[in-house]
């Protein structure tokens, strides 16, 4: 389960979408989630609203068994113990018997306490990438690869595009870099 902050900053999000159509997981988000993507890009004028709209269309139409269905989430919802804001997010992973593990750079907003009875483990994406390069080493350069080729706006260099992630996820930058 992706927390729309991890879907928000674009070198992460297109990496981690991207590592989603190599199977190295399965990616799931709710339509709050990519609601909130959307508002937050629109707020901060990285994207007109249209922008926005597109962005989840495709996100949608990429990866259209992704999203959990609210009245499901709506079910788990009121039992949730975590920080009131993202409630809903693990709502959503609780909802979907497949979702193992929550994605976010808000580790603080879903204590153990909240998520251990539910069996969810909370990553922040550092961890989870490197779990991700860990099982899939050649996987993850073949996406990362692909990645860099389909840039064009601006075209980035693999060490440009991995000087981007390194912001939000510097040890798995760390790992790419070592080879």
């Amino acid at each position: 389960m992706l927390d729309a902050c991890v879907l928000y900053p674009l070198p992460l999000r297109d990496t981690l979408l991207r590592f989603a159509e190599y199977d190295l997981y399965s990616v799931r988000w709710s339509r709050r989630v990519l609601d909130e993507v959307a508002r937050n890009l629109t707020a901060d004028g990285r994207t007109s609203p249209a922008q926005a709209r597109r962005l989840v269309e495709v996100m949608r139409r990429t990866f259209d068994d992704a999203e959990i269905p609210d009245n499901a989430i709506a079910a788990f919802e009121p039992a949730m113990t975590n920080d009131l804001a993202d409630r809903h997010v693990l709502a959503a992973a609780v909802a979907d018997e497949d979702v193992q593990t929550i994605v976010t750079l808000n580790v603080r907003h879903f204590p153990a306490t909240a998520c251990e009875p539910f069996g969810i483990e909370i990553l922040h994406p550092d961890a989870f990438l490197c779990q991700l390069h860990e099982d899939a080493p050649d996987k993850v350069h073949a996406a990362l690869a692909e990645q860099v080729a389909a840039l064009s706006q601006p075209p980035l260099t693999l060490a440009e595009l991995l000087a981007l992630l390194a912001v939000t996820v510097p040890d798995f930058v760390a790992r790419i870099r070592a080879g």
